[in-house]
């Protein structure tokens, strides 16, 4: 990703009390990345940023919508994102991320770059099933899609519970089932 300032909060000028911002990303925005999962869209960023002596709590409210490719017909769509995340920023002796939405930074850090959480936050309101508009509304083939057997190994003459077939089975075993 190329360092844009554009999406830079210079923390240091900072008064502590609450302050707003305002982004607007475009393609422009998304070519920074050296990714294919958004190519191009129209989102609004409003960041309010509370500020203390500790900590700075970023809450970002996004909206607007993203280009993406549907995974049954692969043509292209505009997936709406509207989404509320929230980033906290403390104060310690060295930078990390301490959880995915902890930051720590040093006392001296001037500048805290946005751009990647956007793009995090933007990347995790999308869908894992991409379907255009017009398949979004039909409904299953089966109902049970989501239990339905794909492979198993049983053959057509195999026994359909454990108690038929019996003949088949080890010795042994039929003891271990009489200790119950």
């Amino acid at each position: 990703m190329k360092k844009d300032s554009q999406y830079d909060l210079n923390i240091a000028k900072l008064a502590d009390k609450t302050h707003h911002f305002a982004f607007e990303l475009d393609r422009a925005f998304f070519e920074q990345f050296d990714q294919q999962l958004i190519p191009d869209g129209t989102v609004h960023a409003d960041v309010t940023l509370h500020k203390t002596d500790r900590l700075l709590t970023l809450d970002f409210d996004i909206k607007g919508t993203v280009r993406q490719v549907c995974d049954r017909s692969l043509d292209d769509y505009d997936q709406e994102i509207d989404t509320q995340e929230q980033l906290l920023v403390r104060y310690g002796d060295r930078e990390v991320e301490l959880d995915d939405n902890v930051l720590q930074i040093t006392a001296d850090t001037q500048v805290l770059p946005l751009a990647q959480h956007l793009f995090d936050y933007i990347g995790l309101a999308l869908p894992m099933k991409k379907l255009h508009p017009r398949f979004q509304n039909e409904p299953d083939e089966d109902p049970d899609s989501a239990t339905k057997l794909i492979f198993t190994t049983r053959q057509d003459g195999d026994a359909g519970s454990d108690d038929e077939g019996d003949d088949d089975i080890d010795p042994r075993w039929n003891a271990l089932k009489n200790l119950n």
